[in-house]
């Protein structure tokens, strides 16, 4: 499922290819999504045939850009987005999803979050962990180095899904 997502994404920002670099600004840009992130990332440099060196380490860069952003700010965002008209169901949507993941981060606590992080399973991730490690009011500090720990767990499952097992499927 997560293939077809980013073939289409691929498909959306084709316009990149023609650039130079256009391939790797293109993983990146995937690698920054919520929900896709570094697992799309590796998938789209795979599907791409990039280097796998420069692919993860620009897969890693985008998924860890925007952790401190969510740690620090989604507070204040989703306070803001539940009292706009135009915004409160993605906000209600979001309250939903930390609510039905809370549960192992709050009990397991900083490896709580390591593992939802680092385990490239649907609807986890750094987006989805560190949106829920501030509900919870995590110390943000240990919050953050839970998640590139996590991170850099799920990079090493996707590189060898993505290039090795995903190139051997796909051809």
């Amino acid at each position: 499922m997560v293939e077809k997502i980013v073939g289409a994404i691929i498909g959306w920002f084709s316009f990149f290819l023609a650039l130079p670099f256009g391939k790797e600004i293109l993983v990146f840009i995937i690698s920054l999504m919520p929900i896709l992130e570094l697992r799309g990332g590796l998938i789209a440099a795979s599907l791409l045939q990039l280097d796998p060196i420069p692919s993860y380490i620009i897969s890693v860069i985008g998924n860890i850009l925007p952790v401190p952003f969510i740690l620090w700010l989604i507070n204040s965002i989703l306070d803001w987005m539940r009292k706009s008209k135009h915004f409160k169901k993605i906000a209600l949507w979001l309250d939903k999803k930390v609510e039905k993941h809370k549960y192992q981060i709050e009990t397991y606590g900083f490896w709580g979050l390591v593992l939802f992080v680092g385990i490239p399973l649907p609807g986890t991730g750094a987006w989805t962990g560190c949106l829920i490690a501030s509900v919870l009011e995590m110390d943000r500090k240990k919050a953050f180095f839970a998640a590139m720990i996590g991170i850099f767990i799920a990079s090493i499952i996707m590189m060898i899904v993505s290039f090795g097992l995903l190139k051997h499927i796909i051809g």
